[in-house]
């Protein structure tokens, strides 16, 4: 999404492409067909201090949401679709995953693979273990660093790197916590589910992501306020979820409440009104806006 700067200098906030917003008013504009994806917000802190959320600051230099913050993730491998045996999978199954996203099981099979693949490429963070009941407690070697690159550059598949260090992937440590598509007018368009997930005991994070220049652990009151004061640049769905994040006042009490999380998607939508421009989100109206001509 697009950015400009605010005349009082403060840092920039979405602004859509109007240009686009009239073409496809007209009938001019064919939508691009959005890519799946997965984000984690990934959760530390007991109460009364927590929790806290691990956020990114993407690139300026990203042709995507440059400069925003955001939260590890990114597109779905087609190979995160190849079939785990049952072995390396614990947690809710495939087909409840399928029911709790509302797609069919392979695709949720691939979208959970990828939240979960994309943490450990951002992050550092796996959300997996030798067995069901255990979870990695460092991935800060050689060996793992080499691992995750060969993730990232595509040499090898999640159920190849599952396999290769004999684990198991721990679906039952992610929540579903909501689902945001790319309004239509946007040339990058991506269909994301949100997840919530604890960092785990022993585990550390680490800027790992080549689309990000800062990285930073944040309270989700503070963040929301350096969004409100111009301080931070977010996209819609980023600070959604960083308000919802404020009720809960721990990382497990967070993680609790995602299975009553409504995941209906969220697309933000675009009308003309005369020459002005009317964005809205259904169940969001803090995100209604007219921009005049």
């Amino acid at each position: 999404m697009n950015a400009a700067n605010a005349a009082s200098g403060a840092q920039p906030r979405w602004i859509p492409p109007a240009e686009r917003i009239r073409a496809l008013a007209r009938g001019e504009l064919t939508p691009v067909t959005p890519r799946r994806a997965a984000t984690v917000l990934l959760l530390r802190g007991t109460a009364p201090d927590g929790p806290w959320v691990y956020m990114l600051r993407r690139k300026t230099s990203m042709p995507f949401a440059a400069g925003a913050y955001a939260y590890p993730g990114g597109g779905v491998d087609p190979r995160d679709e190849r079939p785990l045996s049952a072995a390396a999978w614990a947690g809710p199954s495939p087909a409840q995953w399928a029911a709790r996203l509302g797609v069919a099981e392979p695709e949720a099979q691939a979208v959970v693979c990828a939240a979960v693949r994309e943490t450990f490429e951002e992050a550092g963070v796996l959300l997996a273990g030798a067995s069901a009941a255990e979870v990695v407690a460092d991935t800060t070697g050689a060996g793992w660093e080499a691992d995750r690159a060969a993730l990232v550059a595509r040499e090898l598949g999640f159920a190849g790197f599952l396999a290769r260090r004999g684990l198991v992937v721990r679906t039952d440590l992610l929540g579903a916590w909501a689902r945001w598509i790319t309004p239509e007018f946007e040339t990058r368009r991506y269909d994301t589910w949100f997840f919530v997930a604890a960092l785990p005991e022993g585990q550390r994070t680490r800027n790992a992501s080549t689309e990000a220049d800062r990285a930073e652990w944040v309270r989700p009151a503070e963040a929301a306020e350096g969004y409100e004061r111009g301080e931070l640049v977010m996209l819609p769905p980023t600070i959604s979820m960083l308000r919802g994040l404020r009720e809960y006042g721990s990382a497990a009490e967070a993680l609790g409440a995602a299975g009553e999380r409504d995941l209906s998607a969220v697309l933000v939508k675009a009308r003309m009104e005369g020459d002005d421009v009317v964005l809205s989100a259904p169940g969001h109206e803090e995100f209604t806006r007219r921009l005049p001509s």
